[in-house]
Order: C-alpha cells, then sequence, then structure tokens
C-alpha cells in the first residue's frame, strides 16, 4: 500500500504525468494519509525543493502549481501549518491567517492581472480531493470557469 501511495503522489507531482489530471487528482487524494507531518510544502518552504514563487511573506507563500488547471494556478500556503492540515481542522487560533490567505489571494490575483475574474478553492479531505494534508488556497483564473466546478 506504502509504494502505491508513493507512485500516485509521484505521478501527481510530477509534470510529465501521462495519467489523466481528473484520474490523478482523485487518486491521489484517496492515497493521501491525513497527518500533521511533513508534506511537499514544507520543503518547498525551507527551499528544499524548487517553486516559482510569485508571492512572499513571513506569513504565506505562494507559488505556481506544477500541474496547472488554468492559464494561472498558483497555490497559497501559510508558512507556518500549526495543525492546518486542512480547512475541516481550523480553530479559533487560525481565523486571523485563513482571512490573511484570502487576502494574499487578491494581491497575488492583481499581480497576475486577473481583472476579470478568478477562482479561489481549498480542498479538504479524500472527498474533497486534498492530496497535501498542509492547507492550501488554489488561485485560478485567466479562463473562464464552468459552475458547478466539479
Amino acid at each position: 500500500m506504502t509504494g502505491n501511495r508513493v507512485r500516485v503522489l509521484s505521478d501527481h507531482l510530477s509534470p510529465s504525468s501521462s495519467s489523466p489530471m481528473a484520474s490523478s487528482e482523485k487518486d491521489a487524494a484517496l492515497a493521501a494519509v491525513p497527518s500533521d507531518g511533513p508534506t511537499i510544502f514544507d520543503k518547498i518552504i525551507k527551499k528544499e525543493i524548487p517553486a516559482t514563487v510569485v508571492y512572499e511573506d513571513d506569513k504565506a507563500l505562494a507559488f505556481r502549481d506544477i500541474n496547472p488547471q488554468a492559464s494561472t494556478h498558483i497555490l497559497i500556503i501559510p508558512k507556518v501549518k500549526d495543525g492546518l492540515t486542512g480547512l475541516s481542522k481550523a480553530e479559533e487560533r487560525h481565523v486571523e491567517i485563513l482571512g490573511y490567505l484570502l487576502y494574499v489571494a487578491k494581491l497575488v490575483a492583481k499581480q497576475e492581472g486577473l481583472d476579470d475574474g478568478f477562482r479561489t478553492v481549498i480542498n479538504d479531505g479524500p472527498n474533497g480531493c486534498q492530496s497535501v494534508y498542509h492547507l492550501h488556497i488554489h488561485l485560478l483564473g485567466g479562463r473562464q470557469m464552468n459552475w458547478p466546478p466539479g
């Protein structure tokens, strides 16, 4: 099982993945084990893994998704996880950082020229297609979004 989980997550994180996106996202989410342990995002924050950073300050980091679902697809993460592995784990102490991350999404959207609109998404848990258990906001733009989303 562990080998399969690693393969699925590796396929999910590899920009040259040959599997269909919808399937690999779902597979990665189903294979991910909810945990408060270190994630790939922690390695990106520590600069151990390269990322195309578009915004950084002392509280948040924003970088381009390696498997974009729109011409602009950026992930916005808190630099300190503090137990915030997903939105369903949020507590009152997280109110400030949650609001701040949305504000950063607005700043990055403006910086990226998404004047005609954009979408923010937070996946939560296996059914929400969450594959990395470090809360993150997807900022998508540059194309017409559809409704319902999926």
